[in-house]
């Protein structure tokens, strides 16, 4: 486990604003990434945008998942992940309590096999999908990447699919929306089938978990995190970081974790060059 400090991390950001890059990039918006069949939900809001680099080929593609609760926030292509050579998909998702938190999960799911049965059509390396977001976006990550049977109607395997997950701040015990649906407080953990923790195993993709300050986050979820991460190191994970960000809170966290995000990608893609 590692803290880094928020200083070092306001450099960084500040020189990894100033990395130019010489790629022109191109966005395509509100793209439908599942058959809305008449339902008008599903139509407005299972939706994505595409952020890619226009003269080349063969890039990395990070999808994102916003954050909000499972309950709010919209699609994003946040800023420090831009112009960094990879693409970005920024994905949004039916809302609780329009939909339960299942549907959440499935239209995180669908939306990934969009991405990996596309991408190519944009220049896109399929075998180069990073899996990122913030908050219940950090959920959805880790739920479609350990929890095999939301990418399997798709037709895809998360271990064969995905390079690397990277949940922000997520939750790993059953999220407190589906908590709610079950009658049960913010401050009662739950360990069940929509839980991440629910599936540690050792075979799994490299995971890169990102927190924020213990003493800053929200409801415990640096210490769930690190209990992730140690049962997954007890589990025989060979690949799986951990770091907290000193005097960030849960809000502000991706602002050093955009920085150390685009490092680890670019460490990954060194690794597949080999």
């Amino acid at each position: 486990m590692k803290r880094l400090f928020a200083l070092l991390f306001a450099l960084g950001l500040c020189w990894t604003g100033a990395w130019a890059q010489d790629a022109a990039y191109r966005t395509v918006e509100n793209i439908p990434y599942r058959d809305a069949a008449g339902d008008r939900n599903i139509d407005s809001m299972c939706r994505l945008d595409v952020c890619y680099p226009a003269d080349k080929t063969g890039f990395s593609t990070v999808i994102w998942y916003h954050g909000g609760g499972l309950t709010g926030g919209r699609r994003e292509l946040p800023a420090a992940l831009k112009n960094k050579g990879f693409a970005i998909v920024g994905v949004d998702y039916r809302l609780s309590p329009s939909v339960t938190v299942a549907d959440c999960v499935d239209d995180a799911a669908a939306s990934a096999a969009w991405v990996v049965k596309n991408i190519a059509s944009y220049g896109g390396d399929p075998k180069r999908i990073f899996v990122a977001g913030h908050s219940a976006g950090g959920y959805l990550t880790s739920m479609i990447g350990l929890d095999k049977r939301w990418l399997e109607p798709y037709g895809i395997d998360p271990d064969t699919a995905f390079v690397a997950l990277i949940p922000y701040s997520g939750q790993v015990v059953t999220h407190f929306e589906r908590r709610r649906e079950l009658g049960l407080p913010d401050t009662q953990p739950l360990v069940d089938d929509m839980a991440p923790l629910n599936y540690v195993r050792p075979d799994c993709r490299p995971i890169l978990i990102l927190s924020g300050d213990r003493e800053r986050e929200m409801l415990g979820r640096y210490e769930e995190n690190a209990y992730f991460w140690r049962m997954m190191r007890v589990a025989g994970h060979p690949d799986v970081r951990i770091y907290e960000f000193d005097g960030f809170d849960h809000g502000n966290m991706p602002q050093a974790g955009h920085f150390v995000a685009v490092r680890y990608i670019r460490e990954m893609e060194r690794r597949m060059e080999r």
